[in-house]
């Protein structure tokens, strides 16, 4: 088991670097997670590790870290009631602007979250056609190891049955030998890319839509705080955005009011 020094001195490391908040007494679950790191490269114990991190920064080992001490939760069509709102109430509203539409998937983990967003807009099409505008998914996460797997758009039995309908499921994947493939059209609406939710954002542009969810919680109320002002800043007066069920976003930011939908609640840009 890490001693408290040890577990302290990697809270640290890890809040500096990607802004996630251990709490205390997590020192069965750092040890747990890092066990499997530890043998592999060759370190005794945590302390080793630390040291190693910060005398000659090793891109890899640093990767492998937060790899291993992100939680990677997800699910198809999660909580429900966000993808019913952007389907029936928000691309609506965009597309009568008659310009291409953005959406952003922020902390994206294994890719179920922008896939079930393009399935949704691929519904959507269908169901109004001739095809209204563009829609594009810009999708990101911290860890390169689960972006190559949401890049890869390849799913095991067990990941493709939590959440996903059996409809769905036929449309939208092809059975390959190693599992479920998502579709092609399905894909190619999404773009993956590495970002850390500490860093600027400016590069990824302007956005009508953030999927920004069930992720704050890991974070310090400054770091909410500085995350939120980044997200505004890069939405226009009138983007939506969607975060879980149970984060609250007042306490850190007055650049969105609360809207009320029959599907559920969801955040405009002031």
């Amino acid at each position: 088991m890490i001693d408290a020094q040890d577990y302290a001195g990697f809270a640290r490391f890890l809040s500096e670097c990607c802004g996630l908040v251990l709490g205390e007494n997590r020192q069965y679950l750092v040890s747990s997670r890092l066990s499997r790191l530890l043998d592999e490269f060759g370190f005794n114990k945590v302390e080793d590790l630390l040291r190693a991190l910060r005398q000659s920064p090793d891109a890899k080992l640093k990767s492998r870290v937060i790899d291993a001490m992100t939680t990677n939760e997800t699910s198809w069509f999660r909580d429900v009631y966000p993808f019913e709102t952007l389907r029936q109430v928000v691309l609506p509203e965009l597309a009568a602007k008659k310009r291409p539409i953005k959406i952003w998937s922020a902390a994206c983990s294994s890719g179920q979250e922008p896939y079930s967003i393009s399935m949704i807009v691929s519904e959507w099409e269908a169901a109004c056609r001739p095809k209204v505008v563009p829609v594009s998914i810009t999708a990101t996460d911290l860890s390169e190891s689960i972006l190559a797997e949401a890049r890869s758009g390849l799913y095991d039995g067990l990941s493709i049955a939590r959440g996903l309908s059996a409809e769905r499921r036929q449309k939208f994947f092809d059975t390959v030998e190693q599992g479920h493939q998502i579709k092609a059209d399905i894909q190619r609406r999404v773009r993956f890319q590495k970002l850390n939710l500490m860093d600027s954002y400016a590069l990824l542009g302007k956005f009508d839509i953030v999927f920004c969810r069930n992720v704050l919680i890991y974070f310090s109320a400054d770091t909410k705080r500085q995350i939120f002002d980044g997200i505004a800043k890069q939405m226009d007066p009138g983007g939506y955005l969607f975060v879980g069920a149970s984060e609250a976003v007042g306490s850190y930011t007055n650049a969105f009011e609360s809207i009320r939908t029959p599907q559920g609640n969801m955040l405009r840009r002031r």
